[in-house]
């Protein structure tokens, strides 16, 4: 079979501590190998066709509703990750398949209007809101796989989609790739959205954060990259220089104070709180719109709530709002 002529061929061509397809831990539920693909390769696929994926083009990474067409969304952001950890893995002769399958699924569980409407869910739900846990439930659970809950992905991805930010590492350096590729690239590109918000300028940036990451936006991405993998190669876990490490905290300093909180960049942030929140209540208390009986016997009325609105793009939210909410003209 070709998939096996791959397996094999990974097994002579990665390095010794990259993850091989024929050695995954496999799934939660055993099912038929396919003939072409590996596990990984199948679970990339899996996520690609997933309607989750295809919400994210619609929902947003900083700027909420922004006039121009070139402004990040969550789509873009993902794609930049999966190509950033690709190049990482590629170099490094890790599993390029996991690397961007994780990449993938990463921001699955992200909320409509960014951020703040994960602050804003966070408050809502009493058992918390963090969107990598949100990610996991939907490929776990929301989205469905030959009529069963879940897309049956294997341990490596799920871990890796769980463990993409926060403190716990990865067990996979694939997935290590992701949890620094999705900060090179959320940086990065938040800051070349800034400027043509005309938030910031490059030269506003500290000039020690621009002499260690770099001047222009291809090669502060260059650098941390190279550093990474400069860093990593032939170690068991992905590093960071210290000067690149500090100086990518700083940047990330930066950005939370001059962008993330700038009052232009959030200053629709109070209607999408006021969106989210009403919606909330409204759905806990007219609970059979979005929930079959059968759903509402199986999970709580607030985490079918939760995943209701979660999964919402920022103009679908809006439309729920208008529809519920907004009085229409009266015709007789």
């Amino acid at each position: 079979m070709i998939r096996e002529e791959y397996e094999a061929l990974e097994i002579q061509i990665l390095s010794e501590n990259a993850v091989k397809a024929k050695f995954s831990r496999g799934r939660a539920e055993n099912e038929e190998e396919c003939e072409i693909r590996t596990c990984f390769q199948r679970d990339r696929d899996r996520i690609l066709h997933s309607k989750s994926f295809r919400r994210l083009k619609h929902k947003t990474q900083v700027f909420l509703a922004p006039e121009g067409d070139h402004y990040r969304t969550r789509l873009t952001h993902t794609l930049e990750v999966s190509q950033i950890s690709r190049t990482i893995a590629r170099a490094l002769r890790l599993n390029e398949d996991l690397t961007e399958a994780i990449a993938m699924g990463h921001d699955l569980g992200h909320t409509p209007f960014g951020h703040n409407g994960e602050a804003i869910l966070d408050k809502l739900v009493k058992k918390g809101f963090r969107h990598n846990e949100q990610s996991l439930r939907v490929v776990e659970i929301l989205e469905k796989h030959q009529g069963k809950d879940g897309l049956n992905l294997t341990e490596e991805v799920r871990d890796g989609i769980l463990n993409h930010t926060g403190p716990v590492k990865p067990f996979t350096l694939e997935g290590q790739i992701v949890k620094y590729s999705d900060r090179i690239a959320y940086l990065n590109h938040d800051i070349d959205d800034a400027k043509r918000a005309g938030l910031i300028q490059d030269y506003e940036i500290p000039s020690d954060i621009l002499q260690t990451i770099g001047f222009s936006h291809g090669d502060r991405i260059n650098n941390m990259i190279k550093d990474i993998i400069t860093q990593s190669m032939g170690h068991r876990s992905i590093t960071m220089s210290d000067n690149m490490q500090l100086a990518t905290d700083k940047l990330r300093e930066y950005m939370f104070k001059n962008i993330y909180f700038n009052e232009i960049a959030k200053s629709e942030d109070r209607k999408a709180s006021k969106i989210m929140a009403d919606l909330f209540e409204y759905y806990c208390h007219h609970i059979d719109m979005i929930a079959s009986k059968d759903e509402q016997l199986r999970f709580e009325k607030e985490d079918l709530v939760k995943d209701y609105i979660a999964g919402m793009t920022d103009r679908y939210a809006l439309k729920q709002f208008k529809d519920i909410f907004m009085p229409l003209p009266w015709d007789k």
